[in-house]
């Protein structure tokens, strides 16, 4: 496999690359894509995309299609070497994102994204927590693995009792969620410690990995970052639509920029993370929490997403400069950061619909 210009990027989105047919899946990759390609139109691209998606992509005058009938980490492993240089779109689930930038970075292919070491520890929530525990507030967290023999319940009913204790006042409620997670997959919140009598493991089966963190109530943020050789730009506070539903989280979408008074701690818990994780580069997304005004601390950070996020495709519609090409040009001490007007984007059926408000 040879690609047309030793100039031309590589590009890629991972679910639109390997054939997921998953609706809802699919319309939140494809715009993801469509951005990246949009936001590159001054470059030559190679862009690969399953075989079942050619005509995606069959209109830019600036793409070269590569379809691809293999997954695309097989496809990677096969003709990687025959680029140069190359900026991808991933999620973290089964260690996707790690896996296919090790892989580039082993065929020396010049990556705009993060590092795999610092995929590695922004993928995992228990390893990010302890990179950056000192340096930014977090909810408490613990990392178990489910055993076939329910030991696990009762470590987790011990750590429940101990935090308790150490404020009997105030009742206690755990989050526990998959270790390398994504979107709120997963995610179980026990109001009752008696609830752990249920049986969880149709959710997390034998050898799957967690964390069980304190739950704190409050508003669910994040903030978007354009990170470079070791210095974090925060460039967005973005709110985030969570559902709750039978003490289950769901993602479903979000509106950016989000206006709060406490911008700019949000922005310095962000920055101070992601600094803090070396090998972060190009467009991260860091959730944070509000707190309700009860915790020590008024924001909390809960994750480092070390890729593009939803938020990128509201983003390009009201940003006054190119994202992409700002990360690829590495010119963000430069230009002008500013935003024009506000966007909402949520998950409506297999549809993610984008809005000017």
């Amino acid at each position: 496999m040879t690609n047309t210009n030793d100039d031309s990027i590589l590009v890629f989105e991972y679910f639109t690359a390997s054939g997921e047919k998953d609706k809802c899946i699919i319309s939140e990759a494809e715009a993801l894509l469509f951005a990246l390609i949009d936001d590159l139109s001054d470059y030559n691209l190679d862009v690969v995309v399953n075989s079942s998606y050619g005509d995606i992509i069959s209109d830019y005058d600036n793409v070269n299609p590569i379809l691809i009938d293999a997954d695309i980490i097989s496809w990677l492993e096969d003709n990687a070497a025959a680029f140069n240089k190359a900026i991808f779109i991933s999620a973290e689930n089964e260690n996707n994102l790690y896996n296919i930038t090790k892989i580039l970075e082993e065929n020396a292919v010049s990556i705009f994204t993060s590092s795999s070491e610092a995929c590695l520890i922004a993928s995992d929530k228990s390893l990010t927590y302890e990179t950056i525990s000192n340096n930014v507030p977090q909810p408490r967290t613990f990392r178990f693995k489910i055993d076939s023999k329910g030991y696990w319940k009762r470590a987790i009913t011990n750590l429940y009792e101990k935090w308790q204790a150490e404020d009997p006042l105030t009742p206690l409620k755990l989050i526990i969620k998959p270790l390398i997670g994504v979107d709120c997959e997963d995610i179980v919140i026990i109001e009752d410690i008696n609830d752990l009598s249920y049986d969880l493991e149709e959710i997390f089966p034998p050898q799957s990995r967690i964390i069980v963190q304190e739950y704190i109530d409050g508003e669910d943020i994040s903030v978007s970052l354009i990170c470079n050789n070791g210095k974090a730009t925060p460039i967005s506070l973005n709110k985030q639509f969570v559902k709750l539903e039978n003490n289950k989280g769901t993602y479903i979408g979000g509106m950016l920029p989000f206006e709060s008074k406490l911008k700019d701690e949000a922005f310095n818990i962000a920055k101070k993370a992601c600094e803090s994780i070396e090998g972060l580069n190009g467009f991260v997304g860091v959730d944070l929490l509000i707190s309700n005004g009860e915790e020590i601390y008024p924001i909390y950070l809960l994750e480092v997403n070390s890729r593009f996020t939803t938020p990128y495709v509201g983003l390009k519609k009201i940003a006054n400069f190119n994202i992409a090409k700002t990360i690829i040009e590495g010119t963000i001490e430069e230009i002008d950061l500013s935003l024009d007007g506000k966007v909402e984007f949520k998950k409506q059926g297999d549809n993610l619909e984008i809005r000017r408000i």
